[in-house]
C-alpha cells in the first residue's frame, strides 16, 4: 500500500467520523496535516495528484484551496446544473 492509498484511506475514514460539530460530511485539512499525513516535508503537484487519484478511486474528490484541502464525497456533484451549448448563449 503506498503512503497515497493509506492516507486516502484514513482521509476516506475521517469523511464518516463526527468532528468539529457535525455527524460526518465534508470537511477541510490544513497543508501541515496532510504533509504529516503523507510524510512528506513538502507538498508537490505529483502528491497532491497521487493522493486526488487514490481518492478519487474510493468515490471523493480532494479540491486544493491553497491553504488547506477539502475533502468532499464525489456524490455532492451529481445533481449540478449541467452546462450545454444552449447555456452558453445565455452570455454576453
Amino acid at each position: 500500500m503506498t503512503d497515497f492509498d493509506r492516507t486516502a484511506n484514513a482521509l476516506v475514514e475521517l469523511y464518516g467520523m463526527e468532528f468539529g460539530g457535525k455527524p460526518s460530511g465534508r470537511y477541510r485539512i490544513p497543508v501541515k496535516v496532510l504533509r504529516d499525513m503523507l510524510k512528506r516535508r513538502r507538498l508537490y503537484a505529483d502528491d497532491i495528484a497521487g493522493l486526488t487519484r487514490a481518492l478519487f478511486e474510493q468515490g471523493y474528490v480532494l479540491i486544493d484551496m491553497e491553504g488547506f484541502f477539502v475533502v468532499m464525497s464525489a456524490n455532492a456533484f451529481v445533481n449540478y446544473r449541467r452546462v450545454g451549448k444552449e447555456a452558453l448563449t445565455l452570455i454576453d
